[in-house]
């Protein structure tokens, strides 16, 4: 039955807030070589500058292994055109663009760590960028050790090493940090002992999109919602990260990851927290972070029979027939890596306790969507007992979805009689958009934590407790699902919505995952 659409009406004007300008600074990219960089962190460093938020005295140094010092920044120009919807005659590119430099070198060369330390300084002197450095980890995991080692044995970790004391030193980190709960402790004690916490930000890009953000913003700005964000009124919670694609020739990486490290753990986790967790006393870092730990120790252990893993075959996406996981370009013919990954997990505190939560992401399926779904329970219905639904559906529950991507959003489901002479009622919808209240944005969600960085806030970064506590979680199941291989895999065609088993999930508590 189709759902009647009720468009919301477009905001008035946002309040405007002081910009904020980071100080002068070197942002070096270890990894510069990579997709990231040219695809995501350079156009993300370049919409900062077209918006007047980056300081005057500013540069980029680009580091990998490859010797690319005569093509990397005209590379990166090209990516920073393609991948930002950037104008090719804008007038601050080229400008931009001549502040991009290159350091070829190994990442476990020691030599050449004296040879970068040369190379910021002169650019220091040529920029005015005052010894502050942010330094990005965007190279494979592998890597992350020997970097943070060496930028501490060259006396290149900490404020006093690089200026007079009085400038900073920040290190982003990408995911994934660490694999399992043990190594993701280790890694946390090699990243201590070289930089302090408050100079080391773990970056989930989820966090940087528009749309997450807005969840507290929707839950403790508006008065209406709090007041029954709770287990009186909520019937369960949907989460799902859903993607179309494949694993994009990324078989070595993926095949030691899996949905469960690559998607649940980092971003699905930290969507879940901003759902469940307490209002914090500020927006300050500490304080948001200590709610989101909150919720995650309260997650009670997740039992191996509330889970369910999955792996693609062969099938059809988009009206093309696709490859099954095993037949991707070097991955194992009999893997045991899951491409779907799905839990059922409660909350243990006073506003949860009860209600549960699932959680399902995974590769091939049906379309490209990440989306929070809210179920509410129904009303005493007696009042209603003749009523009909229309199309035979029956009343339905109120249903709020938050559409983190790609149609950015948030909808409001609920109940209205269709007119005439019969009590019939239809499911309605009001439906905010983003795109249309505010017009369609380039930016990918570096841009804020770029931002972020370069100003010392960490509010929207991980700490170290909060990365061991969804490892806790996650890491048990890891063992469970290692010493318990499937028969059966693949257990899903690509194109559709996942493995049947995970409909019994749902269906086991009298459920049913919501149609997307």
């Amino acid at each position: 039955m189709p759902t009647t659409e009720i468009t919301a009406a477009a905001p008035a004007p946002a309040t405007v807030q002081p910009e904020r300008i980071p100080d002068p600074c070197i942002v070096v990219i270890f990894g510069a070589s990579g997709d990231l960089t040219k695809r995501k962190l350079l156009p993300a460093l370049f919409h900062l500058e077209q918006s007047g938020l980056l300081p005057k005295n500013f540069a980029v140094v680009g580091v990998a292994r490859r010797p690319l010092e005569k093509t990397f920044a005209q590379d990166m120009k090209e990516g920073i055109i393609s991948g930002g919807d950037v104008d090719p005659n804008d007038p601050k590119l080229d400008e931009f663009v001549s502040r991009i430099h290159y350091h070829a070198m190994n990442f476990d060369d020691s030599a050449g760590y004296d040879s970068l330390k040369e190379t910021l300084a002169e650019l220091d002197k040529k920029y005015g960028t005052m010894g502050n450095r942010l330094f990005y980890l965007a190279t494979a995991p592998e890597y992350f050790s020997d970097i943070i080692k060496y930028l501490g044995d060259h006396c290149m970790a900490r404020p006093r090493d690089c200026g007079d004391g009085k400038n900073w030193v920040r290190i982003i980190i990408e995911k994934p940090f660490g694999h399992d709960l043990e190594s993701a402790k280790a890694l946390n004690d090699e990243v201590n002992k070289v930089f302090d916490e408050n100079q080391i930000f773990r970056i989930d890009h989820y966090l940087g999109k528009e749309t997450v953000q807005n969840i507290l913003v929707f839950r403790f700005a508006n008065g209406i919602f709090e007041n029954v964000w709770n287990r009186n009124y909520i019937d369960h919670v949907e989460i799902t990260a859903a993607e179309n694609i494949g694993i994009e020739g990324r078989g070595p990486f993926y095949e030691t990851a899996g949905a469960l490290r690559d998607v649940v753990q980092n971003h699905v986790m930290e969507l879940l927290s901003f759902v469940a967790m307490e209002p914090p006393v500020s927006f300050q870092a500490d304080a948001v972070r200590a709610e989101k730990v909150k919720v995650w120790k309260a997650i009670q252990p997740i039992h191996p029979a509330d889970t369910v893993r999955g792996q693609y075959g062969p099938g059809i996406v988009e009206g093309k027939p696709v490859v099954g996981y095993r037949q991707e370009d070097r991955v194992h013919p009999r893997s045991q890596t899951e491409t779907y990954a799905a839990l059922r997990l409660e909350i243990e505190n006073w506003r949860w306790a009860g209600v549960p939560f699932y959680i399902r992401a995974g590769k091939r399926l049906g379309k490209r969507v990440t989306e929070i779904t809210i179920q509410f329970k129904l009303p005493p219905l007696l009042l209603f007992k003749d009523a009909q639904g229309k199309g035979g559906e029956g009343i339905r529950p109120n249903v709020l979805s938050m559409r983190i991507q790609p149609d950015e959003g948030i909808s409001l489901q609920f109940g209205a009689k269709v007119p005439g002479p019969t009590m019939t009622i239809s499911k309605v919808k009001m439906d905010f958009s983003y795109a249309q209240a505010f017009g369609k944005s380039s930016a990918n969600g570096y841009e804020r934590l770029l931002l972020d960085a370069m100003l010392g806030d960490a509010t929207l970064f991980a700490h170290r407790d909060g990365v061991e506590a969804t490892w806790a979680l996650m890491t048990p199941i890891l063992h469970a699902w290692a010493n318990d291989p499937i028969r059966d895999l693949p257990n899903y065609a690509a194109g559709t919505w996942g493995p049947a088993t995970a409909d019994a999930l749902m269906k086991s508590d009298g459920r049913k995952w919501r149609k997307l």
